[in-house]
């Protein structure tokens, strides 16, 4: 396989940071593979478990001679990262970032790009876990999971094709959508699910001062597993994507609200639509369509 990158940076080493240099290593996709964090800890283990080759806190040595760059870092944190990092980034370097949230954030760095904004293409890598940091990589994270590119108008050409080459190198499947839409949809099926299961776990926790959730089954559980994700980064996401996760919210009340009707009314048939509308729905993510991804360039 011909290299992504002869040095690859990625800026923020944490679950898809070096899940994303695992996959890379893995395939013999990339040259060498540098590693820019604040924690002294994290980048050990990192280079240990060989996502990242050589290990920097310092963006000015970090930057020297990369040609490609991967953001990884909390949304709140990727605009002003890339300022920093654009100072002494070679001029022909791209790149991209790693940001649940694409609109607010891809306007952000156009901003702090300036003149040289063609160089950025938005990306989202549609994969995770509740465990953050370079410890919870896997090198299999990413394989067949969606990558969702964002270009805008000011998008070069180079950008787009670089960063749909570095996220299929790692065994992703890379489409083409506009930022917009991106933030509607995940709101709907990422960032709701979220607030759903925080809200879950602490109305749980509220009844008989906590003692509930001894008697949790496998059905609570498995539905509030993602409560246990990382608070600062799932703070940021929530902010980043107010106004659509608001609009989601609203959707998810009015769902909630035709179930308590017929609840409240005793009505068998309309509680039997509500639970078969979700479970023939619920069964088309278990068999999805594979549609084939489309080319941006």
């Amino acid at each position: 396989m011909k290299p992504v990158a002869d040095r690859l940076l990625i800026a923020g080493v944490g679950l898809i940071g070096a899940s994303l240099g695992l996959a890379l290593r893995e395939r013999g996709a990339v040259g060498e593979i540098v590693g820019l964090g604040r924690s002294a800890e994290n980048l050990r283990v990192a280079r240990r478990r060989g996502a990242i080759d050589r290990a920097e806190r310092d963006p000015a040595r970090a930057t020297r001679g990369v040609d490609l760059v991967v953001v990884a870092t909390p949304v709140g944190t990727i605009a002003p990262l890339v300022a920093t990092l654009a100072r002494t980034l070679p001029p022909t370097a791209v790149l991209t970032d790693a940001g649940s949230v694409k609109g607010p954030v891809v306007a952000a760095v156009e901003r702090a790009l300036g003149r040289t904004a063609a160089r950025f293409c938005g990306s989202h890598p549609i994969a995770g876990a509740e465990r953050a940091g370079a410890a919870s990589a896997r090198r299999d994270l990413l394989q067949d999971r969606r990558c969702i590119l964002t270009p805008t108008a000011r998008t070069s050409a180079t950008a787009r094709r670089r960063a749909r080459a570095l996220w299929a190198a790692a065994g992703m499947r890379v489409e083409t959508m506009a930022a917009a839409r991106h933030d509607d949809l995940y709101a709907l099926l990422s960032h709701l699910p979220q607030t759903v299961a925080t809200a879950l776990v602490n109305a749980a926790a509220a009844r008989d001062n906590g003692r509930a959730l001894a008697y949790a089954g496998s059905g609570f559980r498995d539905l509030t597993r993602i409560a246990d994700s990382p608070t600062v980064i799932w703070r940021d996401i929530l902010l980043a994507n107010r106004a659509p996760v608001l609009a989601a919210l609203a959707g998810f009340g009015a769902a909630c609200e035709r179930l308590r009707r017929a609840l409240a009314a005793g009505d068998g048939a309309a509680v039997a639509r509500e639970l078969g509308r979700a479970r023939r729905a619920r069964r088309r993510i278990e068999t999805p369509r594979r549609a084939p991804a489309r080319r941006t360039s």
